[in-house]
């Protein structure tokens, strides 16, 4: 699978370069479920802000190309080979709180505990991930932080699934 690869090609040059990376979204409940449960369009990550421009240029030489989209103190976007990475920008605030880094929410925090998890994995590769608590509040509360975002199907079924392994465990 392409995006697995592209995974663990990232997540291993980043480690080299000393950059922190966390899969989001539905990469991230896959790699905490241990198995690939649906196509994914793309793949999301979390990155410190203080490591864009190092992580931007390890993405060039890697072969990404960067793609224009919000500004780039909230997010970086990416493509190779067809294939969309974005990285969405965090900070810590005078508290010690994981925030939003720039645009218009910048300083807003994001859900207690979101970097916290353990790393998850797929087969071989193993990447750090959002906590799957956060995951679950991101995806309830993405509509009502933004309107423009409605729930989507494929939320609601990551929902169920992430609440089933977490009852399991």
């Amino acid at each position: 699978m392409e995006q697995l690869d592209l995974i663990s090609e990232t997540v291993e040059a980043a480690r080299d370069h000393g950059i922190s990376l966390w899969l989001r979204g539905g990469w991230a409940m896959d790699f905490y479920l241990g198995e690939v449960t649906r196509e994914h369009g793309d793949i999301d990550w979390f990155a410190w802000a203080g490591d864009s421009a190092p992580l931007a240029e390890m993405l060039v030489r890697l072969g990404h190309t960067p793609v224009p989209g919000p500004p780039p103190d909230l997010q970086l976007d990416f493509v190779k080979n067809g294939l969309e990475c974005s990285f969405t920008l965090v900070d810590r605030d005078a508290a010690g709180r994981v925030v939003v880094a720039g645009g218009p929410w910048a300083g807003t925090p994001w859900p207690d505990g979101l970097l916290d998890a353990e790393p998850g994995r797929v087969g071989a590769v193993e990447a750090a991930i959002v906590s799957p608590l956060a995951q679950i509040e991101i995806k309830r509360m993405m509509p009502v932080w933004d309107p423009s975002r409605p729930r989507r199907a494929k939320d609601v079924a990551d929902i169920a699934r992430l609440e089933a392994a977490l009852r399991r465990r």
